[in-house]
């Protein structure tokens, strides 16, 4: 039970790193949501939003955040 307990806290301590990490970027003016990449589709009835370039930078700064932690964690 106290390994689910430290699992549980890790998790949360990443999501308010990553919350803040959000925060500071829109505080900055760093366009998530509006990258080269993202699709947007509006007519009369309909939206359409696929954030395609934002996603691909979020995965990539992730990739390296986690291959930071598990270099460091050997």
């Amino acid at each position: 039970m106290s390994e689910l307990g430290k699992a549980l806290l890790g998790i949360g301590l990443f999501f308010v790193f990553l919350g803040a990490l959000l925060l500071l970027a829109a505080r900055i003016g760093l366009p998530l949501g509006r990258l080269p990449g993202d699709i947007s589709y509006r007519c009369k009835n309909l939206a359409v939003f696929a954030p395609l370039g934002t996603s691909i930078l979020i995965s990539v700064l992730l990739s390296a955040f986690f291959y930071l932690i598990s270099r460091f964690r050997r």
